[in-house]
């Protein structure tokens, strides 16, 4: 077919790209479209895009490939096609519908092709929009940083001409990158060295070996009387479809080579520095730990001595002014110093900063400050007589002082001494204080955040849990409430025990899924519904069944309840089950019983009812109700952590304190991975004699 574009107009075929290039990686898919709108062309790549295998869409209207449009306009396939006939070549973006049904953004090209049969069809070639825009996105890129770039970047033909250069090459050369193209590189790059300079070059675009960090002399018609000295690196370049290969390089100017060293030497011990100090700062949300973190990442590589003080707020509210003294709390300190040096920066807890002392100047400003340990400093910042002569005697000279300050709020400061025998700060040195500090300050204030959030949780759980349970005559009951030592927040582990009427008690465990104030707020949401539903009589099913929905309506996901009634008039226990860990009864010959007949969905699921059970608990029997941080132990099934519960349960039946206290120190890991509670309760019945 031919297309009804000129030659002139033509554009390299439509599936044409570089070896290696980009476009590669851009899948195409090809189809054609008839007279009538139907599909008549289907290529594989139009399969991967489309989702459809050629037996489905030959000879399927297009619109099967689009989304529907507006009634009164065309659709998608209709536009496209139009497009093809009238405009020859058209270009641009529609809706597209893949087989199962997604949406989404393609780029079109399409145009008029005519056969042999004089028939004509739009061809339309199709690629995802994510897909091309990425590729433009790195081209961009790669454009970008050919111009911007300070090193000297250059491409030469097979004949060693200038083909491309950026113009941080053109500016080491002092030659514009319009007098470089076509002209040998030998003309701009004038060497002495008897034509191995060139030899190289055509050795790189021959063999296809590439140099790296050669060193060459050279001057240049831009600057004939300077000599300069380039570490050159020159690999062989794949040429495109239908051209011939070349060189590709990159150029630096190391004339002042001893300087350049020292400096790019000094700048990766900073940047080794920064990326150990990233690594080892913040592991935790302590502040404590935090705050020594800094100081074992900065001794003793950037300095001698290091201290990090926290404000004393006695507003969090308050803002920082500099007329006042301001009060620190050292928490971290360390040196290699001699002594006296470590009584100068663990001497103190509380640290008290005149009004216009260097603190108040670096926090002031919010930038890191170079002082030198002098009489000026002394009189401005240290209060005490004693203190500045531990100072004056530790051997420190100069000391770079960071503010931690996050998110608008000062936390303190850090401090880094050197004493004389190191080189003195340097503004470098002054902007890497400055980076740890940032850091450290923004670990530092999500520990602050983290511990504010924790105590908030804390409170609302001790807050909700009960402090006194109900007493009765007929049933004995210990509990226990162990957190988990993780970092992560309290959890929604919960208990209670309801007097009922008529000799009745009630016996509840629950647990609310995930961590942190909302499984606090959640937990205790669900506790006090169950304490009122149960003093109004409610069946255990039917309470499970209220709980159910108000955890739908609270949006609880996931939540497990066991309820369990006991009558002591008739030694009787109903029971209802939430997905709860089964409850378990220790007869009086020492024999566990484990109650799991009724099992239940957990709440917040709905749609799925509750039953009760009931059976006999023998008198003087021990009920044991928990939840799973109990029985599950990383590394084993749940099965041999239940066994293992029922047999401590089976010991011998001390105070129930005691079997509380024993079962916990045998069972939980230490520290325990998670929330757990153990509720034990002996049952008597009413009309049991006394014993």
């Amino acid at each position: 077919m031919a297309s009804d574009r000129s030659e002139g107009d033509r554009a390299p075929g439509p599936l044409w790209s570089e070896p290696g290039s980009l476009l590669e990686h851009v899948p195409v898919a090809v189809l054609g479209i008839d007279e009538d709108n139907r599909i008549r062309y289907w290529g594989p790549g139009a399969e991967g895009l489309f989702g459809h295998d050629s037996a489905e869409v030959l000879g399927k209207a297009a619109a099967v490939l689009f989304p529907d449009g507006p009634d009164d306009s065309p659709g998608p396939s209709v536009q496209l096609a139009e497009h093809g006939r009238t405009l020859g070549y058209w270009r641009g973006r529609l809706p597209a519908r893949h087989r199962n049904g997604e949406v989404f953004d393609c780029g079109f090209r399409a145009f008029r092709v005519v056969g042999t049969d004089s028939r004509s069809m739009v061809l339309a070639l199709a690629s995802r929009s994510d897909v091309l825009d990425r590729v433009k996105t790195n081209l961009a890129f790669l454009d970008s940083l050919f111009e911007t770039t300070p090193i000297g970047l250059v491409m030469l033909d097979d004949r060693l001409r200038y083909v491309h250069l950026n113009q941080a090459l053109a500016d080491m050369d002092g030659v514009s990158i319009e007098e470089h193209i076509g002209r040998p590189m030998e003309d701009i790059m004038i060497t002495s060295d008897g034509g191995a300079y060139r030899r190289m070059l055509r050795s790189v675009a021959e063999e296809g070996r590439a140099v790296a960090g050669v060193l060459v002399g050279l001057r240049t018609p831009g600057h004939p009387d300077l000599d300069q000295v380039r570490s050159v690196s020159l690999f062989p370049l794949s040429g495109a479809v239908g051209t011939r290969s070349g060189v590709g390089g990159l150029m630096v100017d190391v004339t002042e080579r001893e300087q350049a060293i020292m400096e790019a030497s000094a700048a990766r011990r900073r940047l080794d520095l920064l990326a150990r100090a990233t690594a080892r700062i913040g592991t935790t949300l302590d502040v404590d730990v935090t705050a020594r973190e800094v100081v074992a990442a900065a001794i003793p590589d950037f300095c001698d001595a290091a201290v990090v003080e926290v404000v004393e707020w006695m507003d969090e509210r308050a803002v920082f002014d500099p007329q006042q003294p301001l009060v620190t709390r050292r928490i971290a300190s360390g040196t290699v110093l001699p002594p006296p040096a470590g009584e100068l920066v663990g001497g103190l807890d509380r640290v008290t900063y005149p009004p216009d002392s260097s603190i108040h100047r670096t926090l002031s400003s919010g930038r890191p400050l170079f002082v030198p340990v002098d009489d000026e400093f002394m009189t401005r910042t240290v209060m005490h007589q004693s203190r500045a002569q531990l100072l004056k005697d530790s051997g420190l000279t100069g000391l770079v002082i960071a503010p931690l300050i996050a998110r608008g709020t000062v936390q303190g400061i850090s401090v880094f001494g050197r004493s004389a025998a190191r080189p003195a700060f340097t503004e470098e040195d002054l902007r890497l204080a400055g980076e740890l500090s940032s850091r450290a300050a923004l670990c530092l204030d999500n520990a602050r955040l983290y511990s504010r959030v924790q105590d908030i949780a804390l409170t609302l759980q001790r807050a909700l849990l009960p402090s006194a349970l109900a007493t009765s005559p007929h049933v004995q009951v210990a509990h226990r409430y162990v957190p988990g030592s993780q970092v992560t927040e309290v959890g929604g582990d919960w208990y209670d025990v309801i007097d009922l009427p008529g000799d009745r008690v009630a016996l509840v465990v629950g647990d609310v899924m995930g961590h942190g104030v909302r499984a606090a707020a959640d937990m205790g949401r669900l506790r006090i519904t169950a304490k009122a539903l149960a003093r109004h009589n409610h069946e255990p099913a039917d309470l499970l069944a209220e709980l159910d929905a108000c955890a739908q309506e609270a949006g609880i996901e996931l939540a497990t309840c066991l309820y369990v009634s006991y009558d002591a008039a008739t030694g009787r226990a109903r029971i209802a089950n939430a997905g709860h860990p089964p409850p378990l009864v220790r007869h009086p010959d020492g024999t566990v019983e484990t109650l799991s007949e009724v099992l239940g969905v957990p709440l917040g699921v709905g749609g799925h009812p509750f039953r009760t059970i009931e059976t006999d608990i023998p008198d003087g029997a021990i009920l044991a109700l928990y939840t799973d941080g109990l029985v599950e132990v990383r590394g084993h099934d749940i099965e041999e952590g239940l066994a293992a519960v029922c047999a401590e349960l089976s010991q011998v039946a001390d105070p129930l304190e005691t079997m509380a206290d024993r079962m916990l120190s045998r069972l939980l890991p230490d520290p325990p991975s998670d929330d757990t509670v153990l509720v034990l309760a002996r049952v008597r019945r009413s009309t049991a004699p006394e014993r």
